[in-house]
């Protein structure tokens, strides 16, 4: 038999590599920010009880089944329960509330699945953390899924089977 006529073996396939893709855990359903400063005075003033109401009047049927990051853009200097009350008004029909951006609210949906996911598969196997998504996975969902493997794999890389870099 030639070289030319030998079966191609895909090395990787046959390797103990294990990969682990951050994109696997991406949490599904839209991602919305929402300007609790739209429930202020001109916008800028908090008076509780006029934030209280115009938030009790609130149409946050647009946020059912939603991610929400929670920000004020402006400048008021806002009571430590303003986030929680707004919380409460959209804990029955958010999946979820953050007080941040977008890339903060990926952060903590990541986290939270990295918490629950069992690392026990890649015990002491070679491991390589994936590095290209088409979904949007923040760096520190690399770091944390990079400390949770570190801990259990027997090798970690970053990349793929073709260029992985050592870690």
């Amino acid at each position: 038999m030639s070289r030319t006529d030998e079966p191609i073996v895909n090395r990787v396939a046959n390797s103990p590599l294990k990969t682990f893709d951050l994109e696997t855990l991406y949490t599904e359903g839209p991602r919305i920010t929402l300007d609790i400063s739209q429930w202020f005075e001109d916008g800028e003033i908090l008076r509780e009880s006029a934030f209280r109401n115009a938030l009790k009047a609130a149409d946050l049927e647009g946020y059912k089944g939603a991610h929400v990051a929670l920000h004020c853009s402006s400048d008021t200097i806002l009571p430590q329960w303003t986030y929680s009350l707004v919380t409460t008004a959209l804990a029955p029909i958010a999946e979820t509330v953050i007080v941040g951006d977008l890339t903060q609210l990926e952060v903590v949906l990541y986290e939270r699945a990295l918490a629950t996911f069992d690392f026990s598969i890649y015990q002491d196997v070679p491991v390589i953390l994936k590095g290209c998504s088409n979904k949007p996975v923040p760096d520190q969902a690399y770091v944390s899924a990079a400390m949770a493997l570190k801990k259990v794999a027997k090798k970690l890389m970053y990349g793929e089977a073709c260029s992985a870099v050592p870690l």
